[in-house]
C-alpha cells in the first residue's frame, strides 16, 4: 500500500491491482463479465457466459436463421415486437444455442431506456457479447405519444452515431390488446431489416 500527498485527508491509497495472466482473461468471474472501470454496466443485460478458448470449443452447430430480440431494459416491448414483426422473443436473456445469433436490441425512448441501450451497445462494442453473438440494430419503441423532448432526442442520435437505429411510433393500441395485424406506419425500414433477416 502507497502512501498518497494527501494521506491525513483520504487515508492510505491501495496501488493498482496485477492484470490477470493471459489465459485467466477467456475466463469469465462466476459474478459475470468482466467490466471496464470507466464503463457502468449494462443494467439488465445478462451477463455473457464463460468461453472456452476458441481452439478447445466444439465447432458451431449450423445458425438458426432470423433474428433475436433482446431487451435492455424490462417492460422495452420485446413481446410485442416479436408478435407483431416476428423473430424469437429472447427476454433480457442472450440468445441460446437454437436461437438466431443476430440481435435486435430494444429499448424504450425515455431517459432510463436510452441510458440502457447505449450500456447495451457499448457491451457488444467491448466485445462482451457471447461467441458468435452479434448486434444488428437498437429498436427504440416510443414511450409516450409525440415528439421527443431536446436532451432525449440528442441521446437518440448518438446512438445512431454508433449502431443503425430503427425507431417505432407510439401505438395506443398495444396498450388495450398488446398487438395488431401489421407493423405501425413509418415502420418501413425496420420492416425491411426483418424480411432481410429471414
Amino acid at each position: 500500500m502507497r502512501q498518497g500527498p494527501e494521506i491525513w485527508i483520504r487515508g492510505p491509497v491501495a496501488g493498482p491491482e496485477p492484470l490477470p495472466p493471459p489465459a485467466a482473461a477467456d475466463a469469465l468471474p462466476a459474478t459475470g463479465a468482466p467490466r471496464a472501470p470507466d464503463v457502468p454496466p449494462a443494467p439488465d443485460m445478462p451477463p455473457a457466459p464463460a468461453q472456452a478458448p476458441a481452439a478447445d470449443r466444439a465447432p458451431a452447430a449450423a445458425q438458426a436463421p432470423g433474428f433475436s430480440w433482446i431487451g435492455a431494459h424490462g417492460g422495452a416491448g420485446v413481446s410485442t415486437l416479436a408478435g407483431v414483426y416476428g423473430g424469437r422473443d429472447c427476454g433480457q436473456n442472450w440468445p441460446g444455442p437454437g436461437d438466431p445469433p443476430s440481435v435486435l436490441l430494444v429499448a424504450r425512448t425515455h431517459a432510463a431506456g436510452l441510458t440502457a441501450a447505449g450500456r447495451a451497445v457499448e457491451e457488444f462494442r467491448l466485445g462482451r457479447a457471447p461467441a458468435g453473438v452479434r448486434l444488428d440494430a437498437v429498436v427504440l419503441v416510443a414511450d409516450a405519444p409525440g415528439r421527443l423532448p431536446r436532451p432525449l432526442a440528442q441521446r437518440v442520435r448518438l446512438l445512431e452515431s454508433a449502431v443503425d437505429v430503427h425507431r417505432v411510433p407510439w401505438v395506443p393500441a398495444w396498450r388495450l390488446d398488446g398487438t395488431q395485424d401489421a407493423p405501425p406506419r413509418g415502420t418501413e425500414s425496420l420492416v425491411s431489416r426483418v424480411r432481410r433477416a429471414r
